[in-house]
């Protein structure tokens, strides 16, 4: 990528933004809740990514990558997705640390050995939290799944993805194997935004909806 060097926090909003959302506005809170910074620091980013030509931001409604941007954040989330297999694969790191510790590994990571890291690992399609990891070129193929907290109560599905960032979240989730391969029941939703609760492997789990929303399922095949 013929792209000038950017700066960490850089890569991590463009990152983020695309974690946050295929082609879709995300609004700024929603931006500054994941990053865990404030609403004044992402306005401020907003406004500096967008002079670059790397984000657009549309008053009241959000902020959405142009295409030169969505090519960072891709190649971004190639480096740390690499990682992630590597660090699982080889290193043997538990499941619920291989976000942050990837993020540590990316911003340092040069083009040659991001190619040579890919050849390695046999040019793997999907990460260890089940997220596509873009090609060279930038392209991958979109998960074909729905956020977790929008399955009907009594629907069985099998989770695709997991999309939490931070290690005790992951850690959370694991230990209620909530985990990629895994299958879940809707078994009730709670009312005013209350929680699920899922019977996941003869298990019954109650789980928020903020944290049902970084599940990624599809429909049960056998269902």
């Amino acid at each position: 990528m013929n792209i000038h060097p950017l700066s960490e926090s850089t890569e991590m909003y463009l990152k983020a933004m695309a974690e946050l959302s295929d082609h879709d506005m995300v609004a700024t809170a929603r931006l500054a809740e994941y990053l865990n910074v404030t609403p004044v620091s992402v306005n401020e980013m907003v406004r500096r990514l967008g002079e670059q030509g790397l984000m657009t931001h549309t008053p009241y409604k959000g902020v959405t990558l142009t295409k030169k941007g969505r090519k960072v954040a891709s190649d971004v989330m190639r480096r740390q997705r690499l990682w992630e297999c590597f660090l699982y694969d080889h290193l043997k790191i538990e499941w619920s640390q291989l976000y942050e510790l990837a993020c540590s590994l990316e911003h340092a990571t040069a083009p040659e050995v991001t190619e040579a890291l890919a050849v390695f690992l046999g040019n793997p399609k999907i990460c260890p939290r089940g997220n596509p990891i873009p090609a060279a070129d930038g392209s991958f193929t979109p998960l074909n799944g729905i956020r977790l907290d929008t399955v009907a109560v009594g629907k069985t599905m099998q989770v695709l993805a997991v999309n939490a960032t931070a290690t005790d979240v992951l850690k959370y989730l694991c230990e209620r194997n909530i985990m990629p391969g895994c299958k879940l029941t809707v078994i009730e939703a709670a009312p005013l935004q209350g929680p699920l609760t899922l019977r996941v492997e003869e298990k019954e789990v109650v789980l928020g909806l903020s944290l049902a929303k970084f599940v990624i399922v599809k429909s049960n095949p056998i269902q």
